[in-house]
């Protein structure tokens, strides 16, 4: 019940909010929704208290029997890996709940569409068994592509219609996956075991496992995969592209670790160096395809596709470290995304526009906007990778965990790290120095020009992440230490959990572990 306490407390939020009177304003019905997320990060914050950081395996697991015919059974478990995520989960739904605005239309199903994604990725994370898993993952299909569909920009039934297509090809994948698991191995039940495949040929391991990939690879998205990413993130509105960013995309990515790496080693091994590969392309397009944007909106969108990549590698690479990095770059990248789609809504909000050809001089400490730009030079120094801040920290041990497998592939994704501060640097000189202006620099006339003041509750969200992201990379510890126990039992998956040795390799970001490879 510990467990199932985070997916039915934004579960009873949307049932509340859904079926709220129809005269209640809006205001009202989002403080509800907002108290269920709140509840929700407390819960895992209560959570994190209780969880013992030195055991590998599962914690607080709770089974409860379902549909033992189709081997479907309720069954949760914690680890380092899914605490993490369940951070990054529930404060970013908090921050997606607390930026919509209180005039939003049909804000009951609004705000319950909301909780019901936050809900189903709580599950999802926290499922241990393969059926179950798949329910939440697809759970949170229809309630996304409502949110862009009914609340997005002019071409929002396309992009959510092409969201749909590409989720659900997504979802039939790890479906197939799953059942031809289950099926070559002869197990009765669907329950998570990570020696499921080792009665399995290597071919047919091999097969599983692209079916996975291609899966996963569409939900992270990886290249050639991609293509629905930005246009979802241009035509959501804010607060959805917050949660898309930081949140929906981690479950390719958990999804990629969990059921790839773990229940596949021996395909796994075979792969890595084309999955390396793959990754150097997906850097290296999302950064190159970021630098050619004119909209701010759709730039942050291909650097997601860019840094992604390096969980990719990461996986690939499959030492303690690289691993221990692959959960710290899910959760930065959560963090930073989410910042930076965050005051990029509030510059649309202020400006009209997300045009870098047209916005300048939005650092003007009088008449523009100078705390949003701050925190804006703030978020892309994070995801360029500068020292002190989480960006940094998770990227280090990214290549550093991957530099010994994959020497080439890691020097290349690097050059991926200093093309996000080209971007990004193009991007902050573009819109924020210069004479405040919102028209082509070519126009003659340039009249003095205002901006609405932002208020300092529209700032809150943003002064959070950049508190946590900074945090975190002033003390990585706090990140790293909840992870390292269960590395350890990830990279040994034919061994039982419970019997995992104790971790013994990992790096300067630990207490625990010396930095040995």
């Amino acid at each position: 019940m510990m467990l199932s306490a985070l997916i039915l407390i934004p579960l009873a939020g949307a049932i509340v909010t859904s079926l709220w009177p129809q005269e209640w304003p809006a205001d009202r019905i989002r403080k509800i929704a907002l108290a269920a997320q709140g509840i929700s990060l407390i819960w895992v914050g209560w959570l994190a208290t209780q969880y013992n950081i030195t055991l590998p395996g599962m914690q607080f697991v709770s089974s409860l029997a379902w549909i033992e015919s189709l081997g479907l059974t309720y069954r949760l478990g914690l680890d380092g890996l899914s605490l993490p995520l369940l951070f990054v989960n529930s404060l970013l739904g908090a921050i997606a709940v607390y930026s919509s605005p209180v005039t939003i239309r049909r804000p009951r199903l609004y705000f319950s569409l909301m909780l019901v994604i936050s809900s189903a990725v709580a599950g999802a994370f926290l499922a241990q068994n393969l059926l179950l898993f798949f329910i939440f993952y697809e759970l949170e299909l229809i309630p996304l592509y409502l949110l862009i569909a009914i609340w997005g920009g002019a071409r929002r039934g396309y992009a959510a219609t092409k969201f749909l297509i590409y989720t659900a090809i997504s979802g039939i994948l790890i479906l197939g996956g799953f059942l031809g698991l289950v099926w070559l191995s002869g197990a009765s039940t669907f329950d998570y075991d990570p020696g499921f495949a080792q009665t399995l040929t290597l071919v047919e391991q091999s097969v599983l496992l692209v079916a996975l990939l291609i899966g996963f690879g569409i939900k992270i998205p990886l290249f050639p995969f991609h293509t629905w990413l930005p246009d979802a993130h241009v035509e959501a509105s804010t607060p959805i592209s917050v949660l898309l960013a930081g949140v929906l995309l981690k479950l390719g990515t958990y999804g990629l670790v969990r059921f790839g790496l773990q229940l596949f080693p021996a395909a796994w091994s075979e792969f890595a160096p084309w999955l390396a590969g793959w990754a150097v392309v997906s850097v290296l397009y999302g950064s190159f395809a970021a630098i050619a944007q004119r909209d701010m909106k759709k730039m942050v969108a291909y650097s997601s596709i860019g840094h992604m990549g390096y969980v990719l590698l990461a996986t690939a690479a499959d030492t303690p470290l690289s691993i221990l990095g692959t959960v710290m770059q899910m959760v930065s990248h959560g963090l930073i995304s989410g910042l930076l789609f965050l005051l990029v809504g509030v510059v649309y909000a202020k400006t009209g526009t997300r045009d870098l050809t047209v916005l300048r001089g939005l650092l003007n400490p009088e008449r523009g906007l100078p705390i949003v730009g701050s925190l804006m030079i703030l978020g892309v120094m994070a995801s360029a990778g500068i020292p002190g801040m989480v960006g940094f920290i998770s990227e280090f041990v990214v290549f550093r965990g991957s530099f010994l497998a994959f020497p080439a592939q890691t020097l290349l994704c690097m050059i991926g790290s200093g093309l996000t501060a080209v971007y990004f640097l193009l991007l902050v000189n573009r819109a924020f120095f210069g004479r405040l202006a919102i028209r082509p620099p070519s126009d003659a006339v340039e009249p003095d020009l205002n901006l609405p003041r932002v208020s300092w509750s529209d700032r809150v969200p943003a002064v959070v992440l950049a508190i946590v992201i900074v945090a975190l990379g002033l003390q990585p510890v706090w990140l790293s230490r909840w992870s390292e126990a269960t590395i350890v039992a990830l990279r040994s998956p034919i061994v039982e959990l419970a019997e995992a040795s104790t971790p013994a390799v990992l790096c300067e970001t630990s207490t625990t572990f010396p930095c040995a490879l």
